[in-house]
């Protein structure tokens, strides 16, 4: 039988066969020999074969070729990686400038992992009905930044409604992550999108601003009306790159890779070379600041441990 992967739960993966049936299934224990350096071999949103023992267990035999997945370091294994979700259309990254804060590291993260699989990303600044007017200020200016450089981007309050409708056109007919910080109102805006789902919601810490995991694990919804599906992610607190060689990472940002022609070594890393046309172009304020700092944070991932780090 063929189908559908539309829920992990970590241990048991529910497959929507071809003739719309549910079943419940195991990996068979090959999988961990085939090489995959991954906590999750098989993703939500990948195409299976299942087969049934004689007891009547179901079992995931084989993963039919992928489109594209989306993976970062898995956060207790340093060697391996967790695939978020596979055969995906677009990502939507769910962000906030306050409540919590979503910092512009883990932005340029999630978008030069994007970058690196070919999904397009769209940023969603949520929770606009609580912002004074600093934030506001900050909120105009990244998105701003974000669009100049080609990705875009949205203001919405799942609270309110506001901008909901736009988001749901943007949705039509594609399978869709949804990713972000915990507490930046993922399962809220899910929510507002689609109210019969009725997703569970967290609330913030007040002691630290943070979001605390609700959605506890992947699954996908097909949206209403049209053939495109939704899928929930457990919420992340830090973004750690997965199997980028240090000489690939500047192409994962869009902007530096475009005055990287320009250096007068063509294996610059932009750190220190002379003649390096990205670090002038930051210098003259044509590259952000921010997404610089970002580069060569990724850049140190080699050496150091941040993705363990909240960002």
């Amino acid at each position: 039988m063929h189908g559908l992967v539309i829920k992990n739960t970590g241990s048991w993966y529910t497959v929507r066969t071809d003739d719309n049936q549910l079943i419940e299934c195991k990996i068979k224990g090959n999988f961990r020999l085939k090489g995959i350096r991954s906590t999750n071999p098989v993703a939500v949103g990948d195409r299976v074969q299942i087969i049934l023992n004689q007891e009547g267990t179901a079992f995931i035999s084989e993963i039919e070729g992928r489109k594209n997945y989306i993976i970062r370091k898995a956060s207790n294994l340093s060697k391996q990686s967790h695939i978020l979700a596979a055969n995906l259309d677009q990502c939507l990254l769910v962000v906030t400038v306050n409540y919590p804060e979503t910092s512009t590291t883990f932005i340029d993260r999630f978008l030069a992992s994007a970058e690196a699989y070919r999904i397009p990303v769209k940023l969603i600044f949520n929770k606009i009905d609580c912002y004074e007017e600093d934030d506001q200020r900050y909120l105009d200016a990244l998105m701003n930044l974000y669009t100049t450089i080609g990705y875009p981007c949205y203001k919405v309050s799942a609270l309110t409604g506001e901008g909901i409708e736009k988001i749901r056109l943007a949705l039509q007919g594609k399978i869709t992550l949804f990713s972000g910080n915990s507490g930046v109102g993922k399962s809220t805006l899910i929510n507002a999108l689609m109210p019969h789902l009725n997703v569970k919601t967290g609330e913030i810490s007040n002691a630290h601003n943070k979001g605390m995991h609700t959605t506890t694990f992947s699954e996908m919804f097909p949206t209403p009306e049209d053939d495109g599906y939704i899928i929930d992610t457990p919420g992340i607190k830090g973004f750690g790159t997965f199997d980028m060689e240090e000489e690939e990472v500047g192409h994962y940002f869009k902007e530096i890779f475009h005055y990287s022609s320009n250096c007068k070594y063509g294996n610059c890393t932009h750190t220190h070379e002379p003649g390096c046309a990205v670090r002038q172009a930051v210098e003259e304020h044509l590259i952000s600041e921010s997404r610089y700092a970002s580069y060569l944070s990724m850049l140190e991932d080699k050496n150091e441990e941040k993705y363990r780090q909240g960002y």
